[in-house]
């Protein structure tokens, strides 16, 4: 596996251990399973209860607990293939610390993102944008438009896909330039680092969970027939709240 930048050229190679977790049998080589993600739908559920009954929450980061956890089964796993010790080539490994592909290893600030992100790709300085997309200039394909570097075009397309699940502003614009990431042009980019002036001038939005909500369910849906620009298809979208608070 190659470890790539932002222009896709290899800065390292590296190699990872992975066990194969499918053999492995409950009650004998693991006794729980936990899921290694959450929805964020479920995070902000847990965010609008949390917040509607008062409780206190805190944040730990466990981001080497993964790799490093030690799990209390025992298990053994098999040498690579290609990397057999010539002296013990018929032994087997005994597992200490958690490795991928095994059950138990899962369980084993905006604001500084927005300018760190403005900072990596040179945005920092020029006006910023009242609004994410141009309404009135629909994004097209523009197959004579001038190339731009695809690699930078992806990059800033992810830094701010990460940022979409808390500032769903930028969501529709965002995922509008994503259709362009295989060749995109000179109008895309331009469209692109509106998204950036814009989080530019309002770095500080983000989802609002306040307490003193009721915590009623409600839902809105919305939708444009063949309003698309590039295949002219219905579009639909919807979200739901908890009282005034967001959580899909």
């Amino acid at each position: 596996m190659n470890k790539k930048d932002e222009r896709g050229i290899v800065i390292r190679n590296k190699a990872r251990l992975v066990a194969q977790g499918h053999t492995q049998e409950e009650r004998i080589d693991y006794e729980e399973v936990f899921a290694l993600v959450a929805r964020i739908e479920a995070i902000r559920l847990f965010f609008a209860y949390a917040s509607f009954m008062g409780f206190m929450m805190y944040q730990m980061d466990v981001k080497s607990a993964f790799l490093y956890g030690t799990i209390k089964e025992e298990v053994y796993v098999c040498q690579p293939p290609g990397f057999e010790d010539p002296d013990y080539p018929k032994k087997v490994y005994k597992v200490v610390n958690a490795l991928y592909g095994l059950h138990q290893a899962p369980r084993a600030c905006q604001d500084k993102y927005v300018a760190k992100i403005l900072r990596k790709f040179r945005l920092t300085k020029g006006k910023s944008a009242s609004t994410p997309i141009n309404t009135e200039k629909p994004l097209l394909k523009d197959p004579d438009g001038e190339d731009v570097d695809v690699h930078t075009y992806r990059s800033m397309i992810g830094s701010l896909m990460y940022l979409t699940s808390s500032r769903l502003d930028i969501m529709f614009a965002v995922c509008a330039c994503a259709h362009f990431q295989v060749t995109p042009k000179a109008s895309h980019l331009h469209a692109v680092k509106r998204i950036f002036r814009y989080l530019k001038g309002k770095p500080h939005l983000g989802l609002w969970y306040p307490k003193d909500s009721p915590f009623d369910l409600v839902a809105y849906s919305d939708s444009d027939y063949t309003g698309a620009s590039l295949d002219k298809e219905s579009t639909t979208g919807g979200c739901q709240f908890l009282g005034c608070r967001l959580i899909s």
